[in-house]
């Protein structure tokens, strides 16, 4: 594309098609920052908005945050020692930060210093200061390899096959996407193990153990943190120690023990705070409390009566999650969505959870991705199981009972092939 006064943006790679949605998004989203400081005729510029989706109001909200002008930037930086060729680069770095990551392997091939500029994760950090914001759904299958989703371009992306053993493969996993990682926890032979996918190199490494190693922990993320609670141990002990995983520095930190210890449980963020729902903590029941851990005083508090004992002793963890700081559950013996009263501590119904095979639960994801609600769940036909993902929006409202919208079916080979791992998380921002 050649703008104004020579400003020329280097030939993409063959993969990048100009011919895709992608690409006139991305090239529109530089259009919109080059008009914003060149005047580029109006007429033209709308015409293209329009034609490709753009909602024109928002892009005009896209300020830059430098001036652009012929010649080299401020420290003396040379046009052919940029990252786009006649743009600045921190002006270059505010348009990539717009464009959409599963696009940026494709720009990484633009040259070898926005190659690296990728792998640097600085475009990350940059995205969360402007409030860039991707959801992403991951998720697994039985002996087959890790795929991510972005709902927003219905666009799937295979992971490369994870570097572990025979028996981390076959055996239960549990999974926590935090900062720009996706965490897989499970057993090797030689005990627990955690292997971590970089979104920056798009490699599998081994990730830092914990200083108690679990299993059926409850669990969530925010930002660059996670904290897992409770769990069992080696011996099988059901614990009621927590930690804190920093995917910055690649750290772990213990935490304040719980009031209780419980295992296969499940844990959320809601309005700055960590909670921990249900589980158990004997044979002899499901809880139905919860407990609030205050990340400034460092101090758990019990809820009693935070969630009814949905389900028989078989039943997975507790299906939640939290949308616009608003709890919701998935109630599968009633087959409904619930939603949390913070102010009464009771669960209302919201409306009917779509059709999707599971075991007691298990096989079910019950997710935020972003506004919605999302659920994915297998579903088997004649010709084998497929993958289904389910959303809605809570602020579209009950009223004359909305349907879930399909954001995509997802086929598999064959009918042996079962769902045993699900993961959603919004992996940047």
């Amino acid at each position: 594309m050649v703008g104004a006064q020579g400003c020329v943006i280097s030939e993409l790679p063959s993969s990048f098609s100009p011919e895709s949605k992608s690409f006139l998004k991305n090239q529109l989203l530089l259009a919109c920052m080059l008009k914003n400081m060149m005047d580029i005729e109006e007429g033209i510029f709308e015409k293209y908005v329009y034609t490709c989706g753009l909602d024109p109001l928002l892009l005009k909200t896209k300020k830059p945050t430098v001036s652009i002008r012929s010649g080299g930037d401020s420290t003396g930086q040379s046009s052919g020692d940029s990252l786009i060729p006649g743009l600045y680069d921190d002006m270059a770095m505010d348009i990539l930060a717009w464009a959409s990551r599963s696009d940026y392997p494709n720009l990484a091939f633009v040259n070898k210093k926005l190659n690296a500029l990728i792998a640097s994760g600085v475009l990350y950090k940059l995205r969360r200061r402007m409030g860039v914001i991707e959801q992403w759904v991951y998720l697994a299958c039985s002996n087959m390899p890790w795929e991510a989703f972005d709902p927003a371009r219905h666009r799937w992306m295979r992971l490369p096959r994870m570097p572990c053993d025979e028996c981390f493969t076959y055996a239960d996993k549990e999974s926590l996407a935090v900062g720009t990682e996706l965490l897989v926890f499970g057993r090797e032979l030689s005990g627990f193990a955690i292997w971590m996918y970089s979104l920056l190199n798009h490699q599998w490494s081994r990730c830092p153990l914990m200083y108690l190693p679990r299993c059926l922990f409850g669990s969530s993320s925010s930002g660059e943190i996670a904290i897992v609670a409770g769990g069992s141990d080696k011996n099988g002990c059901i614990l009621k120690s927590a930690e804190l995983y920093n995917s910055e520095l690649r750290a772990w930190e213990s935490l304040p023990d719980m009031n209780l210890p419980r295992k296969l449980c499940s844990g959320f963020f809601m309005d700055g705070k960590f909670y921990v729902i249900g589980g158990i903590s004997s044979q002899s029941g499901r809880l139905t409390c919860g407990e609030e851990y205050n990340m400034e005083t460092r101090t758990w508090r019990r809820i009693n009566d935070m969630i009814p004992g949905w389900g028989g002793p078989m039943q997975s963890p507790p299906l939640v999650a939290v949308v616009n700081n608003q709890l919701y559950g998935a109630d599968l013996t009633t087959n409904e969505v619930k939603k949390y009263d913070k102010t009464n501590n009771t669960w209302g119904v919201v409306k009917r959870l779509p059709r999707a095979d599971s075991n007691n639960g298990w096989g079910l994801a019950f997710k935020a991705c972003g506004d919605k609600l999302l659920v994915v769940g297998g579903r088997r036909g004649i010709d084998g199981e497929v993958i289904v993902l389910h959303s809605w929006c809570p602020e579209d409202g009950n009223g004359g009972e909305p349907e879930w919208d399909v954001l995509s079916i997802r086929e598999r080979a064959g009918g042996k092939h079962k769902c045993q791992s699900f993961h959603h998380s919004c992996c940047c921002s």
